[in-house]
């Protein structure tokens, strides 16, 4: 039933995500704002076909936590599933890409039209300042940045790897720092077709406020993150011990 139900989902994801995609080219020339309330719509109407079909639900936490303005959201990333729901979520959010992205047809233009933000990697040296730049321009207009720290998706239990991008981020911007911790990768693993039924939890962390140093607020972000989906995992594994499958296994490979 449920790998079913999981192919069910993934067939009208894409087919829904095709549709939107080609009727909603109008909105592509009247502006940043109307495409991201129509990026909004698509992402928020994908969790909901992912509540009513394989009966995972999102339930949130810490959203007193959001701020109302500009701001880095830093999220655990175990799953597709919070690159979906953390946009729903705030007022105007944008996503650190790569340039190639852009290129592609139909979904590039959206993600230009939503003013995402992206960086070329092929400039090497030169392109952390530029997507400083870019970062500090858009938080100033009062968009919520949001960024995987980690860089890729990681298998529930896998070591983290945090990278140092966010915190130079941090420090040039001196925005405010909100963690994310979730259990997203119990439900939906970065691979595999199926979805398993349950709760998932989303939860905003205190966040952490302007004024330390890359290495200070690297060590606390860590911290903060791993403890808090600790947390969430364990207590979702308690609620339900057939989730142990999408641990990491010992000794096992987590790439």
């Amino acid at each position: 039933m449920i790998l079913l139900r999981s192919l069910a989902f993934h067939t009208t994801f894409y087919l829904w995500t095709t549709v939107l995609s080609l009727a909603g080219l109008p909105v592509l020339v009247k502006g940043r704002h109307r495409v991201q309330a129509y990026a909004k719509f698509w992402t928020g109407s994908s969790v909901w076909l992912l509540e009513k079909i394989c009966k995972t639900k999102v339930v949130w936490r810490g959203l007193e936590n959001l701020p109302r303005g500009g701001c880095i959201i830093a999220a655990k990333h175990q799953s597709a599933l919070e690159t979906l729901a953390l946009t729903t979520k705030g007022a105007d959010f944008s996503y650190i890409l790569k340039r190639e992205l852009i290129a592609i047809p139909v979904f590039g233009w959206y993600l230009k039209g939503a003013g995402q933000v992206a960086i070329d990697r092929a400039k090497r040296g030169q392109a952390l300042p530029d997507l400083t730049r870019q970062v500090s321009e858009a938080i100033a207009q009062g968009r919520q940045m949001i960024i995987f720290p980690e860089g890729t998706r990681k298998r529930v239990g896998a070591p983290p790897e945090y990278k140092s991008g966010v915190g130079y981020l941090y420090t040039d911007t001196g925005a405010v720092c909100v963690p994310v911790a979730l259990n997203t990768g119990l439900y939906w693993p970065r691979r595999g077709l199926s979805i398993h039924p349950g709760r998932v939890t989303i939860a905003f962390l205190d966040a952490i406020a302007p004024g330390l140093d890359k290495q200070s607020f690297l060590r606390l972000l860590e911290e903060r993150i791993e403890a808090g989906t600790a947390e969430l995992i364990a207590e979702a594994l308690a609620a339900d011990p057939s989730l142990k499958r999408a641990l990491v296994r010992p000794g096992s490979a987590v790439s």
